[in-house]
């Protein structure tokens, strides 16, 4: 969706309704635009669809208003917002739904290397062998850089500069996070700490 302008002819002013008709349209164009994406939409895309001076965080909030009985609710993730079925409904969904392939078909391996690297990015694969005693194999970061759940971070600023790894947007998209403080504190989780030494 990154990269779409509207029609030229496309109104995005509204200037011939009343306020609150104007403010009502902006409201469901939003609405359907989050409707129809795959992925969180971003403030400059959803500024592509309505009026120039209306405050995308305002209509974002009157639209969750609106959908506050619903199954559906709108959700900050990565630098945007979707929709998604509230977890009440979660049950129902996977009744009905295979599971994505981004979480579903992770191994129980790679699903605790991208665990570690999410909370102590940028590490490096050193840092990974501390936190697991052991060595983490290329194939294991080839996967999860092949699902764009990491990518390649800074640098290490010692000899060699070894390669670090951090996590994704698509990352947060996967796991419906809004940022990466909305990850659990490690130390509050059983059997975790935090890793001391060179990562």
């Amino acid at each position: 969706m990154t990269g779409a302008r509207p029609d030229p002819g496309f109104d995005r002013e509204l200037a011939h309704l009343p306020a609150a008709q104007r403010w009502q349209r902006w409201l469901r164009r939003i609405e359907a635009v989050l409707f129809a994406a795959a992925a969180p939409v971003p403030r400059d895309i959803l500024a592509l669809v309505v009026g120039r001076d209306a405050r995308i965080e305002h209509l974002i909030a009157d639209l969750a208003a609106d959908l506050e009985d619903r199954a559906v609710e709108v959700a900050a993730v990565a630098d945007g917002w979707l929709l998604r079925s509230r977890p009440a409904y979660a049950s129902a969904v996977r009744a009905a739904i295979a599971p994505a392939d981004d979480t579903a078909s992770l191994r129980q391996a790679e699903a605790a290397v991208l665990a570690a690297i999410a909370w102590h990015q940028p590490i490096t694969r050193k840092g990974l062998r501390q936190v697991f005693g052991r060595e983490i194999g290329r194939d294991v970061i080839g996967r999860l850089h092949a699902r764009g759940l990491i990518a390649p971070g800074p640098r290490a600023p010692r000899r060699g500069a070894p390669l670090s790894y951090v996590t994704t947007p698509h990352f947060l998209a996967t796991f419906g996070l809004a940022n990466l403080g909305d990850l659990p504190d490690i130390d509050d989780l059983p059997g975790t700490g935090p890793i001391t030494g060179d990562t």
